[in-house]
Formats: structure tokens, C-alpha cells, sequence
């Protein structure tokens, strides 16, 4: 009997106790590249990889999903959605707001694959760091490539946003963060000047339209983000993809920046900022002392910030 096609008008959002068909194809909706161990440490952390193997089979069969072969990488398979993979989970509850540029060919699997995987390989460690602290932080908790506007025609993107929650006796902290992968592929210069992106997009408050201008009673409508975040998200730059004294001379970089741009320095001392190493986090954990203050002081975990 061949395998029953799935149908877009019936998908419900992912969940954990829905099938792992459902949960491939939402995880590469969200991240739009990742290899097989990548999904697995993602939606099966404690199975093997043996696990994957039945459900990516029948939705491959089904043209929903393919795969490139990375180079130099003893043929390890980095997947993606299909035009009709992308099309079935554009309107899943869960992953409305997305923006709708999936990768949904080999050429552009390709070009984005490097860049992409090492912003889920970040995530990994938050919710590898997440699992054994008895925190909550899961699949779907991470939304890459978030942009907003900053005036002036202008927006900043963040390659991810970050939900957390803290567990911490009976209290319950909701973090969120900003997250910047850098692969060490643009200057020190143009990766500390995302700061101040971040910094116009704190400040940012759009002004009143035509005659509200002169009205006095119209109250100041804040700035944009209280559209999105109960409280500024934080700032977090990843570094990897050489060798630690560029790496830490990019951290100096970051933390010269928060330091001697006045709207920049404003925002951090408000907002909690903060650079760390990837090998770091997976290594010693994400709430690991490897986060380096951009404000100063010595390393702390990131919710410490």
C-alpha cells in the first residue's frame, strides 16, 4: 500500500506527540537546512539516527523533501523543503510569520548551507544546555532570520530569536535574545556595527502621521519593539570559524563598540550584551561562564548577563 499524502488543509501545528513526519517538516520549515544529526539532536536527542531513517524515506518518496550532499564532509546529507514540502507547511499555525523565502533547491541549498548550519548548530547547544538544566527551550523555540524595521527605509535581521525559560526552584524567567552567528566572514568592523542597528531598533519610535503631529494630547506611542517584546530581547554574538585570537580580538571589537557609540553605550546599559565562542557552548554549555559582558566584567553565563 503506498504511504498517504499528506494534506495541507488538515495540518495541524507540530507537536511533540504528533508523528515525526510532521515534526521533520516543521523543523525544516523553521530552519530551512539541516542534516540528518542535526534533526536528530533537534527532535530525537536519546534515539539513533536509525530513527529518522523510515519517516525521511516516505517524505522524500513524496517529493516534500531533498537533500545536498555536503562537500568535504564524508557525504553527510544537509535536507530541505521541496516546493510542495514548503507549500504544505506555509499555513501551520506554529510557523505563520515565517518569512517566506524558503530554500527549496539544491543551487540555493548550496549557497546558504554553511551560514544556516551553524545558526541551528548554536541552537543545539542552547537546547542541548537546556535538557540537562531541566530548562525549557525546544524545536520550536528559535526563529532564524527575524528583521524589523529601523527607520529610514532601513531594517536590522537577526539570524535567530531565542526563547528561554529559566527554571529556577518554583520561578519561571522568560528570556529572549537576539542572536548573531559570526563565521568570521565579514571585517570586525561591519559585525560591530550591527550594534548599532540594534541600538536604532531599541530607540526607535516612529512619529505621529500628518496633523497628530500638533496635537498635544496624542501620547507618545513608544518605541516599536513593545509591538513584539515585553522586554528588550538581549543582544548575543556567537563567534566561530577561527582560531580563538581572531576570536577574541572580534569580542574586543564588539565591546569597543557598546563603549564609544553614545546611542550604542545607552542601549547596553539597559540591555544585557554579550559574545562567546560556539566551541565554548558546546563544550561547557551554553549557561557556561563563556559569555563575555560587551558592558565589561568577567565571563558569566548568558542569563547572567
Amino acid at each position: 500500500m503506498p504511504a498517504k499524502t499528506l494534506r495541507p488543509s488538515s495540518e495541524p501545528a507540530p507537536s511533540p506527540s504528533e508523528p515525526l513526519r510532521h515534526q521533520i517538516l516543521a523543523a525544516l520549515a523553521q530552519h530551512r537546512i539541516a542534516t540528518t544529526r542535526q534533526l536528530l539532536l533537534l527532535l530525537r536527542p536519546e534515539a539513533t539516527r536509525f530513527a529518522l531513517s523510515s519517516p525521511m524515506k516516505t517524505l522524500r518518496e513524496q517529493n516534500l523533501i531533498d537533500y545536498v550532499v555536503l562537500p568535504q564532509s564524508n557525504r553527510t546529507r544537509a535536507w530541505f523543503l521541496t516546493p510542495d514540502g514548503a507549500h504544505l507547511t506555509r499555513d501551520w499555525p506554529a510557523l505563520r510569520g515565517r518569512p517566506p523565502y524558503p530554500i527549496t533547491s539544491a543551487t540555493a541549498a548550496s549557497l546558504r548551507t554553511p551560514h544556516t548550519l551553524t545558526v541551528l548548530r548554536s541552537h543545539l547547544a542552547f537546547a542541548a544546555d537546556a535538557r540537562r538544566r531541566g530548562d525549557e527551550h525546544g524545536p520550536w523555540d528559535w526563529t532564524p532570520e527575524v528583521s524589523h524595521n529601523i527607520g529610514d527605509g532601513e531594517r536590522v535581521v537577526a539570524d535567530a530569536v531565542l526563547h528561554y525559560t529559566a527554571i529556577e526552584s518554583t520561578e519561571r524567567r522568560k528570556l529572549r535574545a537576539f542572536i548573531e552567528v559570526d563565521r568570521a566572514t565579514m571585517s570586525s568592523e561591519r559585525l560591530a556595527v550591527k550594534l548599532i542597528d540594534y541600538a536604532r531598533f531599541w530607540s526607535y519610535q516612529p512619529q505621529p502621521i500628518g496633523r497628530q503631529r500638533s496635537r498635544a494630547r496624542v501620547p507618545a506611542p513608544g518605541p516599536t519593539w513593545l509591538r513584539w517584546y515585553p522586554v528588550f530581547p538581549r543582544i548575543l554574538f556567537v563567534l566561530t570559524a577561527a582560531s580563538r585570537q581572531v576570536l577574541n580580538g572580534r569580542s574586543s571589537d564588539l565591546k569597543a563598540m557598546a563603549a564609544q557609540h553614545p546611542l550604542v553605550a545607552a542601549m547596553a546599559r539597559q540591555v544585557p550584551l554579550g559574545a562567546a565562542i560556539l566551541e565554548d557552548l558546546e563544550a561547557e554549555g551554553a549557561t557556561g561562564d563563556v559569555w563575555m559582558p560587551l558592558g565589561g566584567g568577567e565571563p558569566r553565563p548568558w542569563t547572567a548577563l
